[in-house]
């Protein structure tokens, strides 16, 4: 029997997933009808009894019933195995799924939230990877506003079991609105922007304590909406009177600025395949050898003039949520300050190439180096350095943005952006310090700085 879950190439390798669900469902259909057997499953029979309930209710709506109530009448281990083998199909086949089985993928995860399923709470973060940055396609806004309903509709559940992950979905509707907005004039998406912000201005104003757990970014995203009527009143209390979140500990905007985002945030914007490709990129592609690796990544991801949006998105994956060990940074593999260098240079609109430096310059702004990493400022000046003297201009723009930063950013707490740069040009030049005297002890920033002299490093930002 044909798969029907998939758009399958007949050429196509057929995915491991799929082949066991369909399996599965072959050999046990004749036990997925009523009366269902009284007798207790082995292991392995209950783990293909899963399969095969799971790809009933994705390639037969007619009978999700059944299938539904079958499956709450044989579960013995609170829906775990159900639902891992529902975070694989989001991550490895979603962009495969035919539209009915997307449909029906979409009511399950709904109902295992209503049962508090074990590890509801991943699969709706693989879902939400899912929603594509800069993709302005009928597809893609159907999956934002089923989520973001499905998170309304299970607001009180998702609040009770798994809180946190209210937060992912913050963190994600806050960085699509930002682009959604714009477009909010066509009627197809005024529906979407209208669940987007009343889940997004709920959360900030009922359970501003979760959203402190997302940290400065936090504020990055909201600064993208403060001109918009339905955030404007949010910004200005999160500036001027923090009191009206009524939060008990939070008395200033400075505390979000000095809580570094947690790596998980930013890979809620790249999507399985994006990273996939970068950790390629950034671990075996020598430099030198990178073009046709660019060219068929921009190709595949930036190929529409709104997807260089996702260039934001990728260099604040790049500086925070990868982190090459040492064996990569001694090798020839092309750097982190590289790909981001070539990033740059393929954004066309001056906002986003504006918003693509924030996202590599952002935790300079705040750098302690008690919370932060050296890895995540480490791009921007190994950028700047490693531009000079081929590539003056792209140092020269780089270092005017972030002295604008310094000025501008934050008036009113211009001396705590002033004391978090200098914090991050101490630790870069400490750390080049560390080096000359023990190569050994220093390795990542031997890696990224080779022949570099602090005099240089200092020299340019005097």
């Amino acid at each position: 029997m044909a798969s029907n879950l998939t758009h399958a190439s007949p050429f196509e390798t057929s995915n491991p997933v799929e082949v066991s669900l369909r399996e599965a469902f072959q050999l046990l259909n004749p036990q997925l009808k009523p009366p269902f057997s009284m007798t207790v499953p082995t292991q392995s029979e209950y783990l293909n009894l899963n399969r095969a309930i799971l790809y009933g209710v994705l390639c037969e709506p007619n009978r999700v019933q059944i299938h539904i109530k079958h499956l709450h009448g044989i579960v013995t281990d609170g829906y775990s195995f159900f639902t891992s083998l529902l975070v694989k199909i989001v991550n490895e086949l979603y962009p495969k799924l035919v539209d009915l089985v997307k449909v029906q993928l979409i009511w399950v995860v709904s109902q295992m939230v209503s049962v508090s399923a074990a590890g509801f709470d991943g699969l709706l973060v693989a879902l939400l990877r899912r929603i594509l940055t800069g993709d302005f396609s009928d597809g893609n806004f159907w999956l934002c506003s089923e989520l973001v309903s499905l998170y309304l509709d299970k607001w009180d559940c998702i609040l009770e079991e798994e809180p946190l992950v209210l937060t992912s979905g913050l963190y994600t509707f806050l960085r699509l609105l930002a682009e959604h907005y714009r477009v909010s004039r066509f009627l197809k998406i005024q529906g979407l922007v209208r669940m987007e912000i009343e889940f997004c201005v709920r959360l900030l104003r009922e359970q501003f304590h979760l959203c402190l757990r997302i940290g400065r970014d936090l504020v990055r995203l909201l600064q993208d909406l403060a001109h918009t009527p339905e955030f404007r009143a949010i910004w200005t209390d999160l500036l001027s009177n923090p009191s009206a979140f009524k939060t008990q500990g939070f008395s200033d905007i400075s505390q979000l600025y000095h809580s570094r985002t947690s790596s998980r945030y930013f890979l809620l914007r790249i999507t399985p395949e994006i990273e996939t490709q970068l950790r390629f990129l950034l671990t075996y592609v020598k430099l030198g050898s990178q073009k046709r690796y660019q060219v068929w990544f921009a190709r595949k991801f930036l190929y529409e003039p709104e997807r260089e949006t996702l260039v934001i998105d990728i260099v604040r994956f790049i500086c925070c949520a990868h982190h090459p060990p040492n064996e990569i940074i001694l090798s020839e593999v092309i750097p982190r300050w590289a790909v981001i260098g070539w990033l740059l240079k393929l954004c066309r609109k001056n906002y986003v190439e504006a918003n693509v430096k924030l996202a590599l310059f952002y935790d300079w702004l705040f750098f302690d180096e008690r919370v932060d990493n050296l890895m995540n400022i480490e791009p921007a000046i190994l950028l700047m350095v490693n531009s000079l003297p081929k590539y003056l201009d792209v140092t020269q723009t780089l270092l005017e943005f972030l002295l604008l930063l310094v000025e501008n950013y934050d008036v009113e707490r211009k001396d705590m952006v002033v004391q978090g740069v200098s914090s991050a040009l101490d630790v870069i030049v400490q750390a080049e310090k560390d080096w000359k005297s023990d190569p050994y002890a220093s390795l990542q920033f031997h890696g990224g700085y080779m022949e570099v002299r602090t005099d240089v490093v200092l020299q340019i930002f005097t």
